[in-house]
């Protein structure tokens, strides 16, 4: 089974990826468009260049090899993908092979997280609206809405939320996916460096988060935009088991 998860930046992306990696039967791919998203677009992110020297820059290379066989013949194989990184023009039909998923979190977290790390985020940097259209096009293509779960609901009951992922993908659940080693993983990007300190920091799941951070200016005028692609995602939400 190829599993493509869709996230925005700061969303949980890399501990979830780090999940599925824990497993023991699941290949990873950590962010496969990327260098081609920073190619085609020029767009000006920390590492660019070290980004586009280490990585596939070709967006048609990455979807071949996405179609391909999984890495190390594992049984699962799961890509950690960023809607925003789809350019126009980039092949998509490998997506009709893999089962998709949408990972979401409120954009008050999102834009207070992101801030930290990038100045100036605009509402294309944070993948809001891209998100929201991939998931009507995936359920245009499957005749049914694909798989949505939110990062606040895993921070709460990891387990329960990830039992209950688990289970609508049709696959088992292990124990495994709760817990991994300090220090990253073979398969990060090379931007690791640069936004993954926490993750690395960490063996698990982080406790569940607290109130919404208060932002103003800029800040709150992007949650503000955002808003309305997250709330139309939520509603589809999966419950924990």
């Amino acid at each position: 089974m190829k599993i493509a998860m869709w996230s925005g930046p700061r969303n949980l992306s890399t501990a979830m990826m780090y999940a599925f990696a824990a497993r023991g039967d699941c290949a990873v791919w950590d962010e496969p468009f990327y260098a081609p998203y920073l190619a085609a677009t020029g767009a000006e992110h920390p590492m660019r260049d070290e980004i586009l020297a280490a990585h596939e820059n070709d967006p048609a290379q990455v979807a071949a090899r996405i179609s391909g066989p999984s890495p190390q013949e594992q049984r699962l194989f799961y890509m950690k993908h960023m809607p925003h990184h789809m350019v126009a023009g980039f092949p998509l039909d490998w997506a009709r092979d893999c089962v998709n998923v949408f990972l979401i979190r409120h954009p008050a977290r999102v834009v207070a997280s992101y801030l930290r790390k990038h100045e100036n985020p605009t509402l294309g940097d944070i993948g809001f609206a891209q998100q929201a259209a991939l998931f009507d096009r995936i359920a245009d293509w499957q005749g049914e809405r694909p798989l949505v779960i939110d990062s606040q609901d895993i921070r709460a009951d990891p387990r329960a939320a990830l039992s209950g992922l688990c289970a609508a993908l049709g696959i088992d659940f292990t124990p495994d996916m709760l817990r991994w080693p300090a220090g990253g993983l073979p398969q990060d990007g090379v931007w690791a460096r640069h936004w993954y300190g926490a993750v690395h920091r960490s063996t698990g799941f982080d406790q569940p988060e607290g109130p919404l951070p208060q932002l103003d200016g800029a800040g709150a005028d992007l949650v503000e935009a955002a808003l309305p692609y997250y709330e139309w995602l939520y509603q589809y939400r999966l419950a924990a088991v």
